[in-house]
């Protein structure tokens, strides 16, 4: 008997919510299910990526520019939210067994994604479709619709005492 997918909620502001989605993804793909992977609000390369889409993820990335959404311009904002979007719905079409929402807390609370489209994708999900959520603040209906919800929280981080981040290990 086929069992109902599962929404997963990796929040907070501390590391290891992307990297937790990954984990999952890897897991997925070496049991041999179908994974496509969404990241919002990310523009540079990041040393998972690459190796998910060789392993057969299907992966869905980028934006306008690569500057933070409050450096944006109202052009640049607009034309990153439509990216979004096209983004998810291309994702949508993607037959997959995991569905890796990356920064999608704050992608909904900037308004740069389709907010009814990314409720669809989570609320009105295949029936045996898994779904992760990722990001520092959920919306309210994230946190009352995920199964799993785990907050991350920062303790103590390099990044305070000035050390920038790295690759392979940041990102």
């Amino acid at each position: 008997m086929e069992q109902q997918g599962k929404i997963h909620l990796y929040w907070g502001e501390g590391k290891g919510k992307t990297t937790a989605a990954m984990g999952l993804a890897l897991r997925a793909l070496g049991n041999g299910l179908c994974v496509t992977v969404v990241q919002f609000l990310k523009g540079a390369p990041t040393g998972e990526i690459g190796l998910l889409e060789q392993l057969g993820a299907a992966v869905y990335r980028g934006k306008a520019g690569q500057k933070f959404v409050f450096q944006m311009t109202e052009q640049e904002k607009e034309e990153t939210a439509r990216m979004q979007t096209e983004h998810l719905r291309r994702a949508l079409e993607e037959p997959s067994d995991v569905l890796i929402l990356d920064e999608a807390c704050a992608a909904c609370a900037l308004h740069m994604v389709d907010e009814s489209l990314l409720r669809e994708a989570v609320l009105d999900r295949p029936f045996s479709r898994e779904v992760v959520l990722t990001g520092r603040q959920p919306a309210d209906w994230m946190r009352e619709a995920a199964d799993y919800s785990t907050e991350m929280r920062c303790h103590r981080h390099p990044y305070e005492q000035g050390l920038a981040a790295r690759p392979g290990i940041e990102f």
